[in-house]
């Protein structure tokens, strides 16, 4: 056992770093740091190489989130969709997240469900993460001054696959802030606006403006007279 213990005690920091990259287990990380110093900057080197960070599933609160990361130099995507055990991300979480360096570069993030936040903490994030192409908004009760601060700083929302932007039951979202979404990111391949409840005419314009965007789900029949809202299902 001593022995072991001798042959694990001269891991190389980077070694580790990499061992401790393998691991899913936030709490399996926060156990590791505690062992001692060597291991405590092994999962700090870790961290920083991360380039992606998934929250969804665990309980996860505003000061644990964000110190994750501020840690993640890395990270190019972030997931922090409300988990099954509840979600307890607010505003104040978004706006030390957006504090951190790696935001500007992040490509990818999720804030799919999260109840707990507005447009006061979604435009704080949002003005800082400049590179992204893709965004999951849905299930969260942001309005248009949400949506403006997407069309102005986040121009590069592209991603087809994953659909650029989900607005997924975003009931509180109207034309004005779609308009805008479109006439400013002009490399929008999709937009995903199941369960909301915009006038026809709307999604008209929105195909007017961008004829190869695509609007999900993809069974959308525009040509319906005298029906002033239709709600996506």
């Amino acid at each position: 056992m001593a022995a072991e213990e001798e042959i694990i005690d001269r891991l190389p920091v980077d070694l580790l770093a990499h061992i401790f990259l393998l691991f899913t287990s936030f709490t399996a990380l926060a156990r590791a740091s505690g062992v001692c110093r060597k291991w405590r900057e092994g999962v700090r080197r870790s961290l920083a190489r991360r380039e992606r960070l998934s929250f969804s599933g665990r309980k996860m609160d505003d000061e644990s989130t964000a110190r994750l990361v501020r840690g993640a130099y890395n990270l190019k995507e972030l997931d922090i969709s409300k988990s099954c055990w509840g979600c307890r991300i607010t505003d104040d979480g978004l706006y030390e997240i957006s504090l951190a360096k790696c935001v500007s570069n992040l490509t990818s993030v999720s804030l799919w469900g999260i109840t707990g936040i507005t447009d006061r903490g979604v435009v704080q994030l949002i003005s800082r993460t400049t590179s992204l192409q893709h965004l999951n908004i849905g299930g969260t009760f942001i309005t248009d001054e949400s949506l403006f601060a997407i069309a102005q700083n986040c121009t590069h929302l592209k991603d087809y696959f994953r659909q650029a932007i989900v607005l997924w039951r975003c009931c509180h979202v109207t034309e004005s802030g779609l308009v805008a979404l479109v006439n400013n990111c002009r490399k929008l391949e999709s937009i995903n606006v199941f369960g909301m409840r915009v006038p026809v005419d709307c999604f008209i314009r929105l195909l007017a403006i961008s004829p190869a965007l695509q609007l999900k789900p993809a069974a959308v029949h525009l040509n319906v007279a005298n029906v002033p809202f239709w709600a996506v299902h």
